[in-house]
């Protein structure tokens, strides 16, 4: 099972990273609130962790900070090319409270070997931030059964269809 995972707030613009995540053992530990991406260690609670009894996970893909990934999904669909073939689609919602600089706004396409391991990510569609002004806020992506991605924008209540012609 995968999940994305909003990074803390509060400790700079440029940390920590939102998280893409995996389930491979029933009763994994993703480290919060002691550790946060793969080496951020928490100021508050961090120094609790010589007491914690369990294997801290570390996240599959770091999506950046303050992105707010708040929607994933897999791409199982025939129309896109090969490449989008058990990948994953994840809405970054975007940032609320960084002082230089927003990120986010966008959907980011996270690129995964036969086995579901994380090969790399790219943008799919940006746009959605322009000179610090957003002009929507992507929160879901969703497949749909002829192969076309939905994408819900909660700024504006609309869904975008995004369909592929080679």
């Amino acid at each position: 099972m995968y999940f994305s995972d909003n990074g803390r707030d509060w400790l700079g613009d440029n940390s920590p990273s939102c998280e893409l995540n995996v389930v491979d053992i029933e009763g994994s530990f993703y480290g919060y609130p002691y550790k946060h991406a793969k080496n951020v260690i928490d100021p508050e609670f961090g120094h609790m962790i010589p007491d914690v009894e369990k294997d801290f996970i570390d996240p599959i893909a770091e999506l950046g900070p303050h992105v707010a990934p708040l929607g994933i999904a897999f791409y199982d669909g025939q129309v896109f090319p090969e490449k989008y073939q058990n990948s994953v689609f994840v809405a970054l919602h975007g940032s609320w409270n960084k002082y230089n600089g927003k990120s986010g706004y966008k959907v980011v396409l996270v690129e995964l070997d036969k086995e579901g391991k994380y090969l790399n990510q790219e943008d799919f569609i940006s746009g959605w931030l322009v000179n610090e002004d957003a002009w929507g806020r992507p929160a879901a992506p969703f497949v749909m059964s002829d192969g076309s991605l939905l994408i819900s924008d909660d700024k504006y209540n609309v869904i975008y269809r995004v369909t592929y012609k080679g």
